[in-house]
């Protein structure tokens, strides 16, 4: 495991673009809305060769009437609890304020390394303004503009100095399952009610998940990364930049994931929202498990699920072979199912038929119900091979590709997924030249 330091402080004194310029990518949402990092965000780093974990906690708000303010104070003191050293940020430009205060209180009684850091110090008269944090009771302070990086560098070198030696364990590259829906779907809640920790801030406002984050898990002897993402916006919703950078980041976690998990409200059903992310998730050819949350708050009768599933497959169609798990989240019913599901799809996903087995199975069925004649030209397919990529593609070899049109492709996609188990995965059909 590596080391873990964590970024504390109240809000917008510039913790994200610190954070962003150690992570080199855009990970945390920066913006000038107070309180916008609602959430920690992890990254990774490293300096003079050692490698650790950023937490960028949520703002630390106290006495506010923001309803995150008693949730934030968990965050940071979950990340207190958590990481190796801590860095506590405070901005010169609005000098000792009652909450920086409160934040030093809870900080002198930890036993960690704290790095009391003094941001935007970009001009001599604000050296000599840095003074007063000495008033905080927690010793020497590091100047720095985070903005254009200017003292970073001495700070991290303390920072790489007082991290305890860790033996390093090689990261693997697991699979990554990301959980993807509208806002207020249950996607949070879904990943504190399989984690057991509160590591998301779950309050009943939409878009409280403003990013997205990874979380080793490890479950059925598999273990892989669960990526919660912020709910994708209508883009016609999205008004500030905040919102739009949501957007971004939901897509990203589908392009870089191998499984989406698209949780969608049952209240609402399946909407043209939830509809667009299955297609965005279809599209980047990734495995995928529809989750029906919030299933105990639904009127039922006998069929209600079969209907409900019906109405989902006309939907999808003609990508119809995919799991959808009814699951609510608040009675923790059927979660591991949900995620048993996934890890199905995942090894579906990863499945090698080899060529033999292929033309064994398929060519007869293909004799006996060979592609219609086109033009009194007859299509004859000879050969089929399942191509090196990394999800299911297949080259059906033949005298005359151009003539095979889209309902006979769907026919052989099909007699795939009866012969071998493709559920939830997108397959691709070609039809190659001899």
């Amino acid at each position: 495991m590596g080391n873990i330091v964590a970024v504390v402080g109240r809000p917008n004194v510039g913790k994200s673009t610190f954070f962003n310029r150690l992570i080199k990518r855009r990970e945390a949402i920066v913006d000038a809305v107070s309180g916008v990092t609602r959430d920690r965000h992890y990254g990774k780093t490293d300096w003079n060769g050692r490698e650790f974990s950023l937490i960028d906690t949520g703002g630390y708000v106290l006495g506010s009437d923001d309803v995150f303010e008693a949730e934030i104070d968990k965050q940071v003191e979950l990340a207190i609890d958590e990481a190796d050293a801590i860095i506590f940020m405070v901005d010169v430009e609005s000098g000792v304020t009652g909450m920086d205060e409160d934040v030093a209180q809870l900080l002198r009684k930890v036993k960690k390394p704290v790095f009391l850091v003094v941001n935007k110090v970009d001009n001599n008269k604000r050296l000599e303004d840095a003074v007063e944090f000495y008033a905080l009771g927690l010793g020497e302070y590091f100047a720095i503009a985070s903005i254009n990086g200017s003292g970073t560098g001495d700070l991290l070198d303390a920072v790489v100095e007082a991290l305890p030696e860790k033996e390093e364990i090689e990261e693997d590259e697991l699979p990554r399952f990301a959980v993807v829906g509208r806002p207020n779907a249950g996607k949070s809640s879904f990943i504190n009610a399989l984690i057991g920790e509160e590591r998301y801030i779950v309050t009943d406002v939409a878009g409280t998940t403003r990013d997205s984050i990874d979380t080793k898990y490890n479950r059925f002897g598999f273990e892989f990364n669960l990526v919660d993402t912020a709910g994708i916006r209508r883009k016609s919703k999205v008004k500030e930049d905040l919102e739009f950078y949501s957007v971004m980041r939901s897509v990203r976690a589908i392009e870089h994931c191998d499984v989406c998990l698209v949780v969608l409200d049952a209240t609402r059903g399946f909407d043209g929202q939830v509809q667009n992310i299955f297609w965005l998730a279809e599209r980047n050819r990734k495995g995928i498990v529809i989750l029906v949350n919030k299933w105990d708050l639904v009127e039922k009768d006998t069929k209600t699920a079969k209907e409900f599933e019906k109405h989902i497959r006309e939907q999808i169609a003609p990508f119809t072979d995919v799991p959808i798990v009814f699951i609510s989240v608040l009675n923790k019913q059927r979660i591991f199912k949900a995620i048993e599901t996934a890890v199905e799809v995942y090894k579906n996903r990863s499945k090698r038929i080899k060529t033999s087995v292929l033309n064994e199975t398929l060519l007869p069925i293909i004799e006996n119900q060979p592609p219609p004649a086109y033009k009194g030209k007859f299509v004859k397919i000879k050969y089929i091979m399942q191509l090196p990529t990394p999800q299911p593609q297949f080259a059906f070899f033949c005298n005359l590709p151009q003539y095979v049109k889209d309902p006979y492709k769907r026919f052989l996609e099909n007699k795939l997924r009866d012969m071998f188990d493709f559920n939830g995965v997108p397959i691709s059909v070609y039809l190659r030249k001899k």
